[in-house]
């Protein structure tokens, strides 16, 4: 930890965030981790749903 730091961020501390061009760029990259994010929990939750949640017709849960 750098002496004097008192919060940690995913963002980068040294980057001019006035710059269009980086506030771009880390726009759009945390934009498009947070929509896979969603995608893989969004199946995660379904896939646990149709495994555990509601069985298949013809399987004994005994």
């Amino acid at each position: 930890m750098i002496h004097g730091e008192t919060l940690h961020s995913p963002l980068p501390w040294d980057l001019p965030w006035w710059m269009p061009d980086h506030a771009v760029f880390f726009g759009v990259l945390y934009a498009v981790l947070g929509i896979l994010g969603l995608a893989v929990g969004f199946v995660l939750t379904k896939s646990y749903i149709e495994t555990i949640v509601s069985p298949k017709p013809g399987h004994d849960s005994h």
